[in-house]
């Protein structure tokens, strides 16, 4: 079995490497940084009191586009740990129709040994490359049998004489040949026909309805998968290059333990798995706010009863086996808009001891997303239209002015945080994406003030029109 590798960053480590992606925020990331470094900490305590130690999951409160889900996405990377992103509003309690939240620790289980079988993918790579070519040989020049007399490929090709060879010698000399091309890239574009799975399996089955439902529609589709296997494969004639990432795919796949890759995600999803619950403060409203009606709101404290011993920690059981839930990490966000964490049921509130309040974002945070992180709008924009040959460069005033209307159409319409940054780019460049390549297709381009005012001027003015296009 592979060992768990848990990054050893310190929290300020964490928090760094965090300021790289998200402005702001910093009690949020301290918070983050502090549980993933404990997460650590236990697993190098002494083993007598290693189980007794439970992660403190967390509350994230604050407004939409702020930050929250990307703090916990980019957490997650950080420690090369299963991550997933649930809504709590799509759950039901037992008894009614929808999603128990048990789906979500299975959910989680996928993406675990999903994860490791790549990673054990990726060490086989290099083996299964050869195993590749050796299959695409066989395509170009079908081996034949050998005769009693071997063929040395690395004998001199003055010595060789065609009249005295063998067939297999001499196909093993013509392998070599075309060997040498697929190597030196001299048949890429040349077309083979390979046998391929095809992608045509039984259709995604989901069962809604009462606990244990969903997970027989699980078993019902392996089921039917199973019935499938055996398996379907239809030929495809595709270009070498295309040919040999399938087929090195196909190898490395057959080359993986994949009983092992389950046991190893199995325990990677127990001692590394972050489970984001979104849109938490949705259940948690009070009875008094649905006015006693009936409808979705009905099921909502039975929700946050479903998804105690989850957080508290329970034994789920998935197609893969059982997973124990006491050391994944629970990370609870909400706007809070309507309720407070306090409407939430006593016993889930005390499984989230750690509440951390996210600041609304200004116009000067707004400057510091566009011009600060690796992956701001700004740089990605300039990457996108560097591929079409045409050079942008963004003013200082120009991000100032993009950051004022963005702090200003948030306060007068709707504020939804960062967000707001992508319909006012989006508008910002509609144009000159359109135009590009047809009507240019090189040069440098210089993103001023005054074009963000000429672009966008009068859509901040008209309010009305402000709520359909920002």
């Amino acid at each position: 079995m592979l060992a768990i590798e848990e990054k050893n960053l310190t929290p300020q480590q964490i928090v760094a490497e965090l300021d790289k992606y998200i402005v702001g925020q910093k009690s949020a990331k301290r918070s983050v940084s502090i549980a993933l470094r404990n997460r650590w900490r236990r697993l190098n305590a002494e083993e007598e009191i290693r189980e007794e130690i439970i992660p403190n999951n967390i509350l994230l409160i604050g407004p939409t586009g702020v930050g929250k889900t990307e703090i916990a996405r980019r957490l997650a990377r950080l420690a090369h740990a299963p991550f997933m992103k649930v809504e709590a509003s799509k759950f039901t309690e037992v008894g009614y129709v929808g999603r128990d939240v048990e789906s979500m620790i299975r959910d989680l289980t996928d993406v675990a040994i999903n994860m490791v079988k790549q990673e054990m993918q990726d060490r086989v790579k290099e083996k299964a490359a050869e195993k590749a070519e050796e299959r695409i040989l066989d395509i170009l020049i079908p081996p034949v049998k050998k005769s009693g007399v071997g063929f040395n490929s690395s004998s001199n090709s003055d010595d060789f004489d065609p009249q005295k060879a063998s067939d297999s010698e001499l196909n093993e000399r013509t392998r070599e040949r075309f060997r040498e091309k697929l190597r030196n890239g001299e048949l890429e574009d040349r077309e083979i026909e390979i046998e391929v799975k095809s992608s045509k399996g039984s259709p995604m089955m989901q069962v809604f309805g009462p606990q244990g439902m969903e997970e027989m529609g699980i078993n019902l589709q392996d089921m039917l998968g199973n019935m499938g296997k055996g398996g379907k494969k239809t030929k495809r004639k595709l270009p070498i290059s295309e040919a040999r990432e399938i087929l090195t795919e196909e190898e490395a796949e057959k080359l993986i333990d994949h009983e092992a890759a389950v046991q190893e995600a199995l325990e990677r999803v127990q001692k590394q798995g972050i489970v984001f619950i979104d849109e938490i403060d949705k259940i948690a409203e009070s009875s008094s706010s649905s006015g006693g009606k009936g409808g979705p709101d009905v099921s909502r404290q039975g929700v946050q009863r479903d998804l105690l011993p989850i957080v508290e920690g329970s034994a789920v059981n998935t197609k893969h086996g059982i997973v124990k839930t006491d050391h994944i990490l629970f990370i609870g966000s909400g706007a809070f808009h309507v309720s407070k964490p306090s409407d939430m049921i006593p016993e889930l509130q005390g499984r989230f001891p750690i509440r951390v309040e996210l600041n609304s974002l200004t116009e000067d945070d707004f400057v510091d997303i566009l011009s600060k992180p690796k992956n701001a709008l700004t740089k990605q924009y300039i990457a996108m239209l560097a591929s079409e040959g045409v050079e942008i460069e963004f003013s200082d005033e120009a991000i100032r002015e993009i950051a004022r209307i963005a702090a200003e159409v948030n306060s007068s319409v709707e504020n939804i945080g960062a967000r707001r940054l992508h319909t006012i780019m989006s508008s910002l460049f509609d144009e000159l994406l359109f135009a590009v390549p047809d009507d240019i297709n090189s040069g440098k381009i210089t993103i001023d003030k005054d074009y963000v005012d000429k672009q966008l001027s009068g859509i901040v003015k008209d309010k009305d029109l402000s709520h359909y296009i920002l």
